[in-house]
């Protein structure tokens, strides 16, 4: 009796570690925890990084070292944005206390997801509190480290 160890393809449900880092260090570590579960072409990690696990197969363990821009693209000035204090309590508790790098979840226009950004800055001046938030990718237009365990396929 022979066994086929089943390989990553477009649509396959994969448990696995792995490791996002940028020049400061980790972003996502599951190695020393749980491992994640995700399905391949959902949107649960980027397009460049799904394109490295395809064809791994199970028990597989890779590290990729992506450009700057390639995982997760350059970053956009135009994703910095101020929000008014009073918009940021109408989506959240109101008086919510924000500090530097604070990572806040925000609802999708169409209220069928969400969207993080980092809060940059704080403004209170003639127009009002305001609080500054980039919504690039945290590891945008930065080298990447991606090192995986794959350890199931489905």
């Amino acid at each position: 009796m022979t066994t086929t160890t089943a390989c990553v393809q477009s649509g396959s449900f994969l448990t696995l570690h792995y490791r996002m880092a940028g020049p400061a260090g980790d972003l996502i570590n599951t190695f020393a925890d749980k491992p994640a579960t995700l399905t391949l072409g959902t949107g649960e990690l980027s397009p460049a990084l799904e394109a490295r696990l395809l064809g791994l197969s199970e028990g597989s363990r890779a590290t990729f070292e992506l450009p700057a821009g390639a995982a997760f693209g350059e970053r956009h000035p135009d994703k910095l944005q101020w929000l008014a204090r009073p918009l940021l309590d109408a989506m959240s508790e109101a008086d919510q206390p924000y500090a530097l790098g604070d990572v806040v979840q925000f609802p999708s226009p169409d209220g069928q997801g969400r969207f993080a950004g980092s809060v940059q800055r704080f403004r209170a001046d003639a127009g009002g509190a305001a609080v500054l938030f980039d919504f690039n990718h945290p590891l945008a237009g930065q080298p990447v480290t991606f090192e995986v365990h794959v350890i199931g396929v489905l």
